[in-house]
């Protein structure tokens, strides 16, 4: 393996020959498996990377820190969607991944990870989908070509922690850059 999978308690789970690899990203004080199993519902069979965040937030893993509730640090969420995106390239070397699409399933914090990687490094992370997840990069500008990636947004619609206005925001400014960007909201909160 590589030095940062290494120091990242991961798993990995063989699957289907064709088709994507799902990176499944657990939320708030949940691990790598959660990340295991809601990549598991989306698409059973398919081979599966779950890591674990590595921010603590008293002992709950996350993958960025944040301020307050809903207050991201948004370089540190920068900082990490380089660090994932590492992370990607370093398990595609160590599991024989070749070319095969990467399709990131995230909850919540997972899911602003993934929203973050793919807007920020669109060539290791072309696809997410995001359950619960919010503009995750501030005043901030993604990549200039999101043309290729798609992006999937699952949101209720009275989610304190993830308002439809950041939703709108984020499939209005990925289709800005080219992105196949739709967002699916349904009756009910976070979760």
């Amino acid at each position: 393996m590589s030095a940062l999978l290494d120091a990242t308690p991961h798993v990995f789970q063989p699957g289907a020959d064709t088709g994507p690899v799902i990176l499944g990203l657990h939320g708030t004080g949940a691990d790598e498996r959660q990340g295991l199993e809601l990549a598991r519902l989306v698409a059973p069979g398919q081979p599966v990377l779950a890591p674990r965040g590595s921010v603590r937030e008293g002992s709950a893993a996350r993958w960025f820190r944040r301020h307050a509730e809903g207050v991201f640090d948004v370089d540190d969420v920068i900082a990490r969607a380089a660090d994932l995106a590492d992370l990607v390239a370093e398990a595609r070397s160590a599991y024989a991944l070749d070319e095969r699409v990467i399709l990131a399933v995230g909850f919540s914090n997972g899911a602003n990870m993934a929203l973050a990687t793919t807007l920020l490094h669109p060539a290791a992370l072309p696809e997410t989908i995001a359950f619960s997840a919010r503009w995750p990069l501030g005043d901030r500008a993604p990549a200039a070509d999101l043309a290729g990636t798609r992006i999937t947004l699952l949101n209720g619609d009275a989610d304190a922690m993830a308002p439809l206005a950041d939703v709108e925001r984020t499939v209005r400014e990925a289709v800005a850059r080219g992105a196949d960007a739709t967002s699916h909201v349904r009756p009910g909160g976070h979760g």
